[in-house]
């Protein structure tokens, strides 16, 4: 695990009885850390941030804090998340849902580098994955074009899920990917083309706090019906209202059921609210959460 304002541990066992207690400690904690991703009603789930330099290099996991017993540390004013009763659903304009691709749709390996008994035991598991050859823009120094050979893991249910919320949302994958990468594999998973809209790594935009971050308003001027679902807080730090922190994906992770269990049926319920920020808010808290990390109001209020 790595490292959200995590102090540094130091562990001098100085019997095997201590060793023994650390051990069993440790063991608590991902049994509590397991409890977490499966209680669909987590108000904070653990994340992860994700290298993109190329695409396919994931950074450690790291862990979304504890607030339940703090006062908020702002108070928000939000509108009434008023839902809406069956006969109206339909003036309501349609969802936005805005998707993140690596850790949150699949898991992309440099084939190279993907160590073969992991590839193995995804595979028996029944993890659905393709090979992809992404051609680069930039040259080997023959001239030729430079290949880059990519093993992809389809999350579970991850088809069914798309087909399933593209009827009642519009669809847009906004990735932090180089469109060399990110491009043949988008086409490869939107089978039925669902997907309305592709967004790559130019559109993100450079904060003072973090690069490649997703500003939605490029996506959407109706921030009271746009959500962004990510593994990775801080792509949506500029209107942390609309953001769904979802449990990353890996290929060690083959019986993951977020999609379908978890973020299926909430994404159905926020598509019958007025506005979704306020139910987003009462679930997630994440105006605190990136005040605690140091991030103040005053760097996202401006792009609400």
């Amino acid at each position: 695990m790595s490292e959200l304002n995590q102090a540094d541990l130091v562990y001098s066992p100085r019997s095997s009885l201590q060793l023994w207690n650390v051990f069993v400690n440790w063991l608590d904690f991902f049994y509590q850390f397991f409890l977490k991703i499966l209680r669909p009603l987590a108000h904070h789930p653990f994340l992860s941030s994700k290298a993109i330099s190329d695409g396919f290099k994931p950074l450690p996991v790291i862990e979304l804090p504890e607030m339940a017993a703090e006062p908020p540390v702002t108070t928000i004013q939000i509108a009434s998340g008023r839902t809406s009763s069956e006969g109206e659903v339909g003036s309501i304009q349609r969802l936005t849902v805005v998707l993140d691709l690596d850790e949150t749709l699949v898991s992309a390996y440099e084939t190279s580098s993907l160590p073969h008994n992991l590839r193995t035991q995804a595979i028996e598991a029944g993890l659905k994955w393709f090979e992809l050859e992404c051609i680069s823009s930039t040259k080997e120094c023959n001239g030729e074009p430079k290949i880059n050979y990519v093993t992809v893991f389809e999350r579970p249910g991850l088809h069914e899920f798309l087909e399933k919320l593209s009827q009642f949302a519009h669809l847009i994958v906004f990735t932090a990917g180089l469109e060399d990468y990110a491009r043949p594999l988008v086409d490869k998973i939107d089978t039925k083309h669902v997907l309305n809209e592709r967004l790559y790594r130019p559109c993100t935009v450079s904060t003072q706090y973090r690069d490649h971050v997703k500003d939605l308003l490029c996506t959407s001027k109706n921030m009271c019906r746009t959500v962004i679902v990510d593994n990775n807080p801080y792509s949506f730090l500029l209107q942390p209202l609309n953001g769904i922190p979802c449990v990353p994906f890996s290929a060690e992770q083959p019986h993951d059921t977020q999609l379908l269990d978890i973020i299926l049926p909430l994404l159905k319920q926020l598509s019958e609210e007025e506005d979704v920020r306020g139910a987003l808010y009462d679930r997630f808290h994440m105006p605190e959460w990136f005040e605690k990390q140091g991030i103040p109001r005053s760097c996202w209020t401006s792009s609400q």
